[in-house]
């Protein structure tokens, strides 16, 4: 037991064989005058923490006292060996004395030399990555495994906690297994930074590299003269020389301040330099002059479609209003434009779509068409927000975009295949687009300013009016396109699908020709339909094979009437109503499908076996309960028309509607269904060469319905000369062509009884040729009493 001033480290520890410098101040520079005065010069290092000393010291010897290279007096001391602090005593100076016990070191066991073995590799491989070759040699020729588990003293890795565990461990094995743990710890350590400086230091390099390369190609640029044009890199100065509205340029002004203030690496500098373009390259300022030369216009609308007289008429009205408005400067009333919403509906092939060229270049203005037959997505028509990867502005906003003017028409085709998806209804998302009360403040979701589109003339094409919202269909003018009559579908022929076929089929005019009877015959025994498509693909496929014949022979080919089963083979299509309504209990009616106005027979007939009605054809639930209806407007008055109530009361009755494979809805075969029942249960058959249509209630009322002029082309198309429509549709008869209503006749009737004196045949004309026969094979009179003619109503 030895007694030893006290000399404090402050946030140090010394263990032995260790030399350190120690800063004097006034309780080490005690300590140090103390072992000076005793001689030999020893002090008991003790680390203290947070003023408190630990209960282990070193016992070392002064090497030098003096000061360091900054003037500080300072004391180089040497660790001897580990001792315990026991009791304070008293000694000379100020400085303070203790009773240390020296510690005695156990024998290493062998587990320690397995253990200083792995330290020593783990110490040379952190001084390797620091590049200490000279600590490294100290360190290998050390063998003394005190000495070597005490060394880690001037590690710089372990903390003051650390190094104090290894001041109070005694056993060599026992600091060894500390020292492994921790330097495991710390190689592990040293390899994630060493990982993460490495990939910063490459990031560095790269975009140093690139930014090197990005300033000699400028410079390059440059000395050739080939610098982007207009400045295209200062997003301010193209922002400010561009033509753009006040609040569209205050909005640009603003993110250009946000590009400049984000980094280069940055996404968002990306998002904002693709939205700057996209602003950019919006026409704000550009609009074309329309045509103001009526004339002019209504030619180019007739070279273009044969007639069509309602969409030419309201885009002459348009082009007038437009031009009384500019003669009175008021182009522009309350912030908005003069444009029009205009829904051209009708079956495919009329010439919706071409329409919209035509009516362009009508105006003088651009064309675009936007095709949304199957959208699904509310951000097709909105735009996607700034924030999504891949964020795009929505069709209307590209359209302008494309069309380069802010008045161009843009033709919104397909507008009744528009589809409700998970992303929202697209439908929903052009009621503002398509309103001329709000569209000229209409935003998109990706540009997010204010874009008028009150100048834009929007046409809309759809098939089926029936399947597009109520909402968005109130916010557009409607115009039928409802067919073509034949005599329309020859002169098409003639002028505008001949010529293009030629051309397509690579014959000049003098190798063809085809009469205009043989043009007819086409158009009404091989394509019954409202369009013009199906006598474009008959025409093409004569083409076809007179290219074939030119090969053999080129003499010059004529397509007269009897030439043309020759190129098409049999008629497709002949006058069937006299032949289908030969037997009672057949009615020829009138309907309106997407494809136009078409003939649909009803046929009823009846049998024995439970009393009740039998409905087949594929029925929708409107038709099924007009079937019912009807079979209960005649029972109920049947007496009053001449009908045994009994014929249809106790028999099974069956009432089909073909063709079955095709699903059949709507009020409008009401009457159809009474006539095919009336002349079942009288057996006289319904004159074949009567068409109707209408909706029937219990009290035998004609109810009005909808398509009256394509049933009546259908009509037409079909060889039937006689119509009864509703009294309440006698005005859509003025949407007739004259052609057609100089070979139809057509009745407006509103009583079921005034249709059944009509188109049922006299019953003196069902007369079998061995005597006159009633409707259940008997002769008249022998079952019951003859029945009478139909007497209409109020008669």
């Amino acid at each position: 037991m030895a007694t030893l001033p006290v000399l404090p480290l402050n946030d140090d520890v010394l263990l032995p064989g260790m030399v350190i410098p120690v800063t004097l101040d006034a309780s080490t520079q005690a300590a140090v005058d103390a072992a000076r005065a005793a001689g030999d010069k020893r002090v008991l290092a003790v680390p203290r923490v947070d003023g408190e000393y630990g209960s282990f010291g070193v016992v070392a010897v002064l090497e030098k006292v003096g000061r360091l290279p900054s003037g500080e007096p300072a004391a180089v001391i040497r660790g001897l060996d580990r001792a315990r602090i026991g009791a304070g005593v008293p000694g000379p100076g100020a400085a303070l004395w203790v009773e240390a016990t020296p510690l005695s070191e156990p024998a290493p066991a062998g587990k320690a030399r397995e253990l200083a073995r792995e330290y020593k590799a783990l110490v040379i491989g952190v001084l390797q990555e620091r590049g200490a070759w000279q600590v490294i040699d100290t360190v290998e020729k050390i063998t003394d495994l005190s000495e070597l588990a005490d060394s880690a003293g001037y590690a710089p890795w372990l903390t003051l906690a650390q190094k104090i565990k290894l001041l109070e461990a005694p056993d060599v094995t026992a600091r060894l297994e500390l020292l492994v743990e921790w330097a495991r710890a710390h190689a592990a350590e040293q390899q994630v930074n060493e990982k993460i400086n490495n990939d910063v230091r490459e990031g560095l390099e790269k975009t140093q590299r690139e930014f090197l390369l990005r300033q000699q190609l400028a410079a390059i640029r440059k000395e050739l003269g080939e610098d982007e044009p207009d400045g295209s890199a200062d997003y301010r100065a193209r922002v400010e020389a561009a033509e753009l509205p006040d609040n569209v340029k205050e909005a640009a002004l603003r993110e250009v301040g946000r590009l400049e203030r984000a980094s280069d690496q940055s996404p968002e500098a990306g998002w904002i330099r693709t939205w700057l373009d996209t602003v950019l390259e919006m026409p704000w300022s550009v609009r074309t002059e329309d045509n103001t030369d009526l004339a002019a216009a209504r030619a180019v609308l007739d070279a273009d479609h044969a007639g069509l007289a309602d969409v030419k008429d309201r885009i002459l009205e348009y082009l007038a209003v437009r031009n009384r408005r500019a003669e009175k400067n008021l182009q522009v009333v309350g912030g908005r434009g003069s444009g029009a919403v205009l829904a051209l509906a009708g079956p495919p092939g009329v010439g919706k779509t071409s329409l919209g060229e035509s009516v362009a270049r009508a105006l003088g203005r651009k064309f675009v068409r936007v095709s949304l037959g199957g959208v699904r997505d509310e951000a097709e028509i909105r735009g996607h927000r700034r924030t999504y990867v891949g964020a795009l502005p929505g069709r209307i906003v590209r359209a302008l975009r494309e069309a380069g003017s802010m008045n161009p028409v843009v033709l919104l085709d397909e507008v009744d295949k528009l589809a409700v998806g998970y992303a929202g209804d697209p439908a929903a998302a052009l009621l503002e687009v398509l309103d001329p009360a709000q569209n000229h403040t209409f935003r998109d979701h990706y540009l997010e300013v204010d874009l008028d589109l009150s100048d834009v003339l929007f046409l809309a094409t759809a098939n089926v009016v029936e399947t597009i919202p109520g909402p968005l269909l109130d916010r557009m003018e409607l115009v039928a396109l409802d067919g073509y009559t034949e005599q329309e579908k020859v002169a098409i022929s003639r002028d505008h699908l001949l010529p293009r076929q030629l051309e397509r089929a690579g014959l000049e005019p003098a190798d063809f020709t085809i009469t205009d009877e043989a043009l007819a015959r086409i158009a009404g025994e091989h394509t019954r339909e409202a369009g013009v498509r199906q006598l474009e693909r008959a025409l093409a496929k004569i083409l076809r094979k007179v290219a074939v014949a030119l090969a053999a022979d080129p003499a010059p080919v004529h397509v007269g009437v009897d030439e043309v089963a020759k190129y098409l083979g049999r008629a497709r299509f002949t006058p069937e109503s006299a032949e289908r309504t030969a037997v009672p209990g057949v009615a020829t009616g009138l309907a309106v499908t997407g494809a136009g106005g078409d003939v649909l027979f009803i046929e009823a007939t009846s049998m024995e076996g439970e009393p009740g009605l039998t409905l087949t054809g594929q029925l929708g639930d409107v038709m099924k309960e007009s079937a019912h209806i009807a079979l209960s407007y005649l029972r109920s008055n049947g007496r009053r028309l001449g009908i045994d109530p009994n014929r249809l009361a106790g028999r099974r009755i069956h009432l089909h509607v073909p063709a079955g494979a095709v699903p059949k809805d709507g009020p409008s075969a009401g009457i159809t269904m009474v006539t095919a029942l009336a002349s079942l249960a009288t057996g006289r058959p319904v004159r074949p060469e009567f068409g109707m249509t209408g909706e029937v209630t219990l009290a035998g009322r004609v109810l009005p319905i909808g398509g009256v002029k394509q049933k009546l082309l259908a009509a037409h198309r079909a060889g039937l000369t006689e119509v009864i429509i509703p009294k309440r549709n006698e005005p859509d008869l003025d949407d007739l062509p004259e052609e057609v209503r100089g070979q139809l006749t057509v009745h407006a009737l509103s009583d079921v009884a005034d249709v059944l004196a009509l188109a049922l045949r006299p019953a003196t004309d069902v007369a079998d040729p061995n005597g006159a026969t009633d409707a259940d094979g008997g002769s008249d009179g022998a079952d019951g009493p003859a029945v009478p003619d139909f007497v209409p109503a109020g008669i």
